[in-house]
C-alpha cells in the first residue's frame, strides 16, 4: 500500500492548522509557504476535508482556515480514508460484502484480512495531538 501525496499533504495541513489553532483563522497561502506545497495543490485537498467536517472556513479579510475539531479528535486513519477513499490492502476488502467469486475458496484472504486490521488499528489509534506531542511510543512500539 502506498499513500499519495494528496493524503501526504492533507495529514501536513491539518497539523499545520492544529499548531496554530491559537491564530484564528490561517491563509492557505501561509500553510503553502510553511509546509513548502503549492497553494494549488493544497486548494485540491481543501473541499475534501471540508465536506467532510474537518474544518471551518471564513471568506474574505481574515479569511481562512481552522479545525472543525480539536486535534486529539482526527486520526491519521479517518483523514487517509478522506484523502485515499480507501486503505484496504486489496480491492476485494474495500466493501463489506466481498462479491468476488474467489472468496469462498480463497487461500490468501485471511492473510490480506490480518494486514487490513493491523493498518486500521495502527493508524485509527495515532492522533494530530500524539503527532504534536511526538508520542512516538504511539507509532514505534506496535507490534502485530
Amino acid at each position: 500500500m502506498k499513500i499519495s501525496t494528496k493524503g501526504r499533504y492533507a495529514l501536513r495541513l491539518l497539523i499545520d492548522l492544529a499548531q496554530h489553532k491559537n491564530s484564528g483563522f490561517v491563509a492557505l497561502k501561509d500553510i503553502a509557504e510553511r509546509q513548502e506545497i503549492s497553494k494549488k495543490y493544497l486548494e485540491q485537498i481543501v473541499p475534501l476535508l471540508n465536506k467532510s467536517g474537518f474544518l471551518r472556513t471564513n471568506r474574505g479579510y481574515q479569511g481562512g482556515y481552522m479545525l472543525a475539531k480539536e486535534p486529539n479528535k482526527y486520526t491519521v486513519g479517518e483523514i487517509l480514508r478522506v484523502t485515499e477513499g480507501s486503505l484496504a490492502p486489496i480491492s476485494c476488502l474495500d466493501y463489506e460484502h466481498n462479491d468476488c467469486p474467489r472468496a469462498e475458496g480463497c487461500i490468501t484472504i485471511g492473510v490480506w484480512r490480518g494486514l487490513y486490521k493491523v493498518i486500521t488499528d495502527y493508524l485509527d489509534n495515532i492522533t494530530i495531538q500524539d503527532i504534536l506531542d511526538q508520542k512516538a511510543d504511539v507509532w514505534s512500539d506496535y507490534s502485530i
